[in-house]
């Protein structure tokens, strides 16, 4: 039954959003609590329930320390009780719980084939509906998002495509996320059809990152990608993979190829170092480092973004345009949250390269460096925008770190004697 519940709630991470948009007058975002409080309760209720055993690793603990942090924060006197409880939801309480759920409770390889099928599948279908936007026209609840949201979401008239995520920004990073899981599952063994498939899904994807017009999602496919390349333990795969990286990347910076096309041009501009929009950023960044001297702890959660216009309007940092999650967790937690939660990100990171370098099978071996590429290229990505902690991005990583971790119960080992990598079949 929990297992269901938490199938459902991934499912509803992607759509909640068009269900906010075309029905309205629900807390749609509140639901996320309800399902996790199924989730629970289901958990308790069932054999053998809880198991101490599986969330005994330093990914649960990890996540503690954090949410151990956020609940403190709970006495920064700069922000409102309301916010910080708002704020709470997203960046800290979903991370833990979710994690801890899932540590619980996925922990076959049919769990993480199934997990692997909806996300790549909900992704193309997200794309699909983005494609149904910019050439057949939006519905009634996606135009009053639009001309609520004209001034991030129709530049210079062209529309950035949000299909049904929160905004475009979210999806072009998510699609880039799932098009680079997609890509990787590509080079596995498996029969033609499937290759083909997962092929096919990838370039959706990589589309729908395109004409979302979200410029930082190309690092999430880079970054992403030369993990992918370092995990495969392949010096062939990683020579060609680095001058493939290189010469697209030059493509882009020192060339005007393409530029006929308006989302190859938008790309291309997130690798201007005198982008006008970037040094804004700069700018913004260098105002806040001088706000920031005197408050190591932060201004408090939900001090700004919409929760800081919404329960500490008048402030300061209720002003301050977050765009980058790393800028934003500054803000609220101060040096010292930032610090910690950066540390803890990257220890997550490597331990989860580290699982993946020693899995024996080279079928769940593939799988993960899908997974651990993925969240790699997620996190580098959250530097430009809020991505890491908005559905469906965050419950895709938090189940990604839950499968990673509980693959060393799933190895077998090979039966080759030579292991062989699939990256480059």
């Amino acid at each position: 039954m929990q297992r269901s519940i938490f199938i459902i709630l991934l499912v509803y991470g992607f759509i909640f959003g068009i269900l906010f948009r075309e029905i309205g007058g629900l807390p749609f975002g509140i639901f996320v609590e309800g399902f996790l409080i199924l989730i629970i309760i289901a958990t308790i209720v069932s054999k053998p329930g809880f198991d101490a055993k599986s969330i005994n690793n330093d990914l649960f603990y990890s996540l503690l320390i954090w949410f151990a942090l956020s609940l403190l924060e709970v006495f920064n006197p700069e922000a409102s009780l309301l916010g910080w409880v708002a704020e709470l939801r997203s960046i800290a309480l979903y991370p833990f719980v979710m994690t801890w759920l899932g540590l619980v409770i996925f922990k076959t390889r049919k769990d993480l084939d199934l997990f692997l099928i909806l996300i790549i599948s909900l992704s193309v279908l997200a794309t699909l509906n983005g494609i149904k936007q910019l050439f057949f026209g939006l519905s009634a609840g996606e135009n009053a998002f639009l001309q609520a949201n004209a001034a991030t979401h129709l530049l210079w008239g062209r529309l950035r495509v949000f299909s049904f995520f929160t905004d475009a920004g979210q999806f072009g990073a998510s699609q880039a996320h799932i098009g680079l899981i997609a890509l990787i599952l590509s080079f596995g063994k498996m029969k033609v059809w499937k290759r083909m498939a997962l092929l096919a899904s990838s370039a959706f994807c990589i589309y729908g990152m395109l004409i979302s017009g979200t410029r930082g999602a190309l690092f999430a496919l880079l970054v992403g990608g030369v993990i992918a390349i370092i995990l495969s333990k392949n010096l062939k795969a990683i020579f060609l993979g680095g001058a493939t990286a290189l010469a697209l990347v030059s493509i882009l910076m020192f060339t005007h190829i393409g530029d006929n096309n308006y989302q190859i041009y938008r790309l291309r501009t997130a690798l201007n170092p005198e982008d006008a929009s970037l040094n804004v950023r700069l700018i913004n960044q260098n105002n806040l480092k001088n706000y920031m001297e005197t408050r190591p702890f932060g201004g408090g959660l939900g001090s700004l973004g919409y929760n800081g216009v919404l329960y500490n309007g008048g402030t300061y940092l209720s002003t301050f345009p977050p765009d980058s999650l790393f800028v934003k967790i500054w803000a609220m937690y101060g040096v010292v949250g930032l610090t910690l939660w950066f540390c803890i990100m990257m220890f997550i990171l490597g331990k989860c390269c580290g699982i993946t370098w020693t899995i024996r099978d080279n079928g769940l071996r593939i799988k993960l460096i899908a997974l651990t590429s993925g969240f790699g290229g997620v996190l580098f990505c959250s530097y430009g925008n809020e991505v890491l902690n908005t559905m469906p991005t965050a419950i895709v990583v938090y189940l990604s770190w839950v499968f990673i971790y509980n693959a060393r119960i799933m190895d077998k080992p090979i039966a080759e004697p030579e292991e062989l990598n699939y990256l480059t079949a």
